[in-house]
């Protein structure tokens, strides 16, 4: 399901190096200290399902962390599930964690929230928090229990690409939470991750 309104009337374009993800199956690992730092504000009981794995970035770093993970793609990057498509998939999970395709982020959240019995995380463009249509459904029905914003901007490029310049674009982590009722807490993450865990090895900063 694509979202129409995640690219919003008057909004900037989204940077050059994410274009592709408006007309292609969207394949932009995410950089491990973001998962690293969602883990720093997050815990979760039982196993996590990782719906759009691609090349396992993200999986990767969750089970570094002492997680069980499940992994999945529609697409075949070489890593977990493939041929796996979330939004008609139909099963039960502790929890979902993932960056999802840019253009089909409601269509993951609502199928997410139908198939997870403890906790959702996405990483998200914070700009995903405006919209009418989101403000008046997804958000007035089922708002989330936490977000999580970046201090520092996380930079996302394609398979293989190694950027010089930092990203443009604001991104946070939302959370659903089935233990959590009450309205959204907003919080930021804090300073100085990016450096600690984009360290060489960075296992030892958190075993």
């Amino acid at each position: 399901m694509v979202d129409p309104t995640y690219r919003l009337a008057g909004a900037p374009a989204p940077a050059l190096r994410r274009k592709a993800d408006l007309d292609g199956p969207d394949f932009f690992p995410t950089p491990a200290w973001a998962t690293h730092a969602l883990c720093e504000v997050e815990s979760f009981a039982g196993t996590i399902w990782e719906p759009a794995c691609g090349d396992g970035a993200m999986a990767e770093v969750l089970r570094a962390r002492g997680y069980q993970v499940e992994a999945s793609d529609l697409f075949d990057r070489g890593y977990g599930q493939t041929g796996v498509d979330f939004l008609t998939t139909d099963r039960r999970v502790p929890n979902i964690v993932s960056n999802p395709p840019y253009n089909s982020a409601e269509g993951f959240i609502t199928s997410a929230l139908r198939q997870a019995e403890g906790k959702v995380a996405f990483l998200l463009r914070l700009a995903f928090l405006e919209g009418s249509s989101r403000g008046s459904g997804l958000f007035k029905t089922n708002p989330p229990s936490h977000v999580h914003v970046f201090s520092e901007r996380v930079t996302f490029a394609p398979a293989g690409v190694t950027l010089t310049n930092g990203g443009t674009t604001a991104y946070g982590w939302f959370v659903w939470d089935r233990e959590t009722d009450g309205p959204t807490v907003l919080s930021w993450i804090p300073v100085g991750l990016r450096k600690r865990f984009s360290a060489p090895d960075p296992l030892p900063l958190f075993a």
